[in-house]
């Protein structure tokens, strides 16, 4: 990768490789390489990976006008060969500009790239008639272009690209999604936002007991508003990725965004709501309002990742991801949670469940607690010291009148 970077000039050039979210080959893990110049999106590389690690798929490669002929294509290519050394790689068809870039790139590993070799040697993992029909259509941009394209590294079949296409289609095996159980996982979801000013300063202030500011902060956004939107990934880092990633391409981001990361499991006893399952995530495409127990809530400034805040639950506090509709709540949610997501009268954060030991002794609780205050003011009224003897009147010294200010002593 030294040679690519060589070619840029010292404009702070950074790249970030993470995943992202995509529907497209749910079996496979979305990855991207960023590219940042300045702190500011330059290019991407977007790419998929197979369960397995070795077969990588190149879905876009994309730089930004203003960052183009600085060489990033390049450099990003190599951290994507750099990153999986020992993986096959599909780089798909390319537009007249992405010709022209590739006739210009030095691939650092050519026999890995499947336009170079056999079909025998990758077909398991790519649709062969699919790659063969990418290889037409690359040689016929490079015709369109005068383009070399590499054509001497590219493996020669002897016979039309559809026979081989079809002889090894069969070859192919689909990668499935498993993606993580909603009913046994833990599962995290992130939520951007933007605080009032005295809020935000007390979520930051570590002098303050983390568990009362996460159940401010729960309290400001509302116990049924967990973002139906979001992608709930096995790890809070891909929560909070996920928050990153709206960040750099927001094209008007606040100032002074939190990011908060929720962690949460269905609450017993409930079906599993339809969700579409990813690789390492799900996503619930029309939330109804899933009742979820709240088991932690992490929160951080995006100016400021290193500093994140996390508060875990002991015991979960009853929580809901909200509905995707209004009108397609479930009767359960609108219950328990109004319009805008936040308990209604009478509604509490925390229910008792159904192995309560209290539960359904209301009457008996109330019998023993009257029962503990009449022992106790009894005890009250026994220590009281005995009223002091009259003393005759005989006796009595002269006193002066108390003022009418002051206090009579009995």
């Amino acid at each position: 990768m030294a040679g690519a970077e060589a070619q840029l000039d010292n404009a702070g050039t950074s790249l970030w490789l993470t995943d992202w979210q995509t529907d497209a080959y749910p079996g496979w893990t979305p990855r991207r390489v960023l590219a940042l110049v300045g702190g500011v999106p330059a290019g991407r590389l977007d790419f998929l990976v197979h369960p397995d690690g070795q077969a990588l798929s190149v879905w876009m490669l994309e730089v930004e006008p203003a960052f183009q002929r600085r060489n990033l294509a390049s450099v990003m290519m190599d951290a994507l060969y750099a990153a999986h050394p020992t993986a096959w790689i599909d780089l798909g068809i390319r537009t007249a500009d992405g010709a022209r870039g590739w006739d210009r790139y030095a691939e650092p590993a050519p026999e890995r790239n499947i336009h170079n070799r056999p079909p025998e040697e990758w077909a398991r993992y790519f649709d062969a008639p699919v790659v063969m029909a990418q290889r037409a259509r690359n040689a016929y941009q490079n015709r369109l272009s005068g383009l070399d394209g590499h054509r001497a590294a590219e493996y020669r079949y002897g016979e039309r690209l559809e026979v081989l296409g079809a002889q090894w289609a069969p070859a192919y095996r689909e990668a499935r999604a498993q993606g993580p159980d909603p009913a046994a996982a833990e599962l995290h979801g992130g939520l951007r936002l933007v605080l009032p000013d005295e809020l935000r300063r007390a979520m930051n202030d570590e002098r303050r007991d983390v568990g009362e500011r996460a159940n401010r902060l729960l309290d400001h956004i509302g116990h049924g508003s967990l973002p139906h939107a979001a992608g709930w990934h096995t790890t809070r880092r891909a929560a909070f990725e996920d928050m990153a990633h709206e960040q750099v391409f927001d094209p008007a981001p606040a100032e002074d965004v939190t990011h908060v990361a929720f962690q949460v499991r269905l609450a017993p006893g409930q079906e599993i709501p339809r969700h579409e399952p990813r690789t390492t995530w799900v996503s619930y495409t029309a939330s109804p309002g899933i009742e979820v127990e709240l088991t932690g809530m992490s929160w951080r400034s995006p100016q400021t990742p290193w500093a994140t805040h996390t508060a875990e639950f002991d015991q979960p506090i009853d929580a809901a991801i909200a509905p995707k509709y209004w009108g397609e709540a479930s009767a359960q949610y609108t219950a328990r949670f109004d319009e805008i997501g936040e308990l209604r009268p009478g509604q509490r954060p925390r229910r008792a469940g159904a192995g309560d030991p209290l539960t359904g002794r209301e009457a008996d609780i109330a019998a023993m607690a009257a029962k503990l205050q009449e022992a106790s003011r009894q005890r009250v009224a026994a220590s009281l010291p005995a009223p002091a003897r009259e003393v005759f009147e005989s006796l009595r010294a002269p006193q002066q009148s108390p003022s009418p200010q002051s206090p009579r002593i009995r």
